[in-house]
């Protein structure tokens, strides 16, 4: 059964604000930590991203319709500094599934898939890096199933962390075996 198409585009945080807003505020996007946050707070922190030149944000749609944001960052220079040894081709990434009214069977899992296949389309892509809240346990899972191996808890200044990497192969390996 498929789910259908997904597609990235560069976000655009003046014109992708408000939809934005709508979903970090929501009461399922709790660990995206910006449950408080005003549109404005919206505006600029993703100014921010887009000004970044290790750290950029996407919106992911599905069917052409927006459905969720990813990141992707250079642990070298972004949310990682100082917490591990990066090696070379390793690549940061965040996601956040948009709140919904009707929910789809697999759709989540689906999402994290397209992520990662959209990291790893970049050939200099080797290893993915994620730090979810350690509390974030449907993460955790998500992510195992696409390949990830969790490494260690690390101690960041907004949360305490679970970094997980995941390889080119053990994605694939993951991906064959969801078939």
């Amino acid at each position: 059964m498929s789910i259908g198409t997904f597609t990235v585009r560069a976000l655009d945080p003046l014109k992708d604000a408000e939809l934005l807003h709508r979903w970090v505020t929501d009461p399922k996007a709790a660990f995206w930590m910006m449950q408080d946050a005003r549109l404005q707070d919206v505006e600029r922190e993703y100014m921010r991203i887009a000004a970044h030149e290790h750290h950029h944000a996407y919106l992911g749609l599905h069917d052409g319709e927006p459905a969720f944001l990813m990141e992707k960052y250079d642990p070298r220079y972004v949310e990682l500094v100082g917490l591990y040894d990066p090696e070379p081709g390793d690549v940061g990434m965040h996601f956040l599934v948009a709140p919904t009214d009707r929910p789809i069977s697999g759709f989540t899992r689906a999402v994290i898939t397209a992520v990662m296949d959209e990291l790893f389309a970049d050939p200099r892509t080797r290893r993915v890096v994620v730090e979810p809240d350690v509390g974030n346990k449907a993460v955790h899972a998500l992510n195992e199933g696409v390949g990830f191996v969790p490494d260690r808890e690390i101690d960041k200044p907004e949360k305490r962390a679970l970094l997980s990497f995941c390889t080119r192969d053990q994605f694939l390996s993951a991906r064959g075996a969801a078939v």
